[in-house]
């Protein structure tokens, strides 16, 4: 559910490196207090033949971690955070909707029904990595086409996974989640926390 911006100018001094253009993703780290400087590198999206949903967004997690990690002046200087966030419905991965036609066969596919949202986040520095991908289940309304059309009007959902923002516009169709609610923004905070720590990275708690 992230979405492509300008990052900031880089912090040199900043112990960690976030491989995401998310504003979502920088959102919660500065919740958790800690510091870092944007990096990213366009990598291939795709999805591999009899992939699986969590392999895959397993692998972009740490695919992203990996182009910005391999670079001369970060490699093992300082670690890296690369993560990924799908949404899954019917054991099909929903991505970023083409157009509006697109979003609407996504929020209908969605209307009323359960369906999960994985992210998965990679800690890297030099050659050691470490990987957590956190599951949420998220229960839709039932949506009608009026809703669906207003809801693409607003521009919330371009350039979002599953064709919505939880913590936009699109929580008006939340009935429950079941699970992480920051994985579904996009970075799952207690999970993330926890593999910074092993990095020597602590959060404005020490924890």
């Amino acid at each position: 559910m992230s979405s492509r911006h300008t990052p900031p100018p880089a912090d040199d001094s900043a112990p960690l490196v976030l491989a995401s253009a998310s504003p979502r993703r920088r959102e919660l780290l500065d919740q958790i207090g800690v510091t870092y400087r944007v990096l990213v590198h366009d990598t291939n999206e795709a999805m591999l033949p009899a992939e699986s949903p969590d392999a895959y967004v397993s692998r972009l997690a740490r695919q992203k971690a990996a182009s910005v990690n391999a670079l001369p002046e970060i490699f093992g200087r300082r670690p890296v955070l690369g993560a990924d966030t799908i949404v899954v419905c019917d054991s099909t991965v929903l991505g970023k909707p083409l157009n509006e036609a697109d979003a609407a066969r996504m929020l209908a596919m969605l209307s009323g029904r359960r369906h999960e949202v994985m992210t998965a986040v990679c800690i890297m520095q030099g050659k050691q990595a470490q990987v957590a991908t956190v599951r949420t289940s998220v229960w839709f309304c039932d949506l009608s086409d009026e809703h669906i059309a207003a809801y693409w009007r607003s521009g919330e959902p371009v350039g979002k996974a599953g064709a919505y923002a939880v913590q936009g516009l699109g929580a008006l169709f939340v009935e429950k989640i079941e699970g992480s609610y920051s994985a579904v923004v996009g970075l799952p905070v207690f999970e993330t926390s926890r593999l910074l720590a092993g990095f020597g990275i602590r959060s404005a708690l020490g924890v």
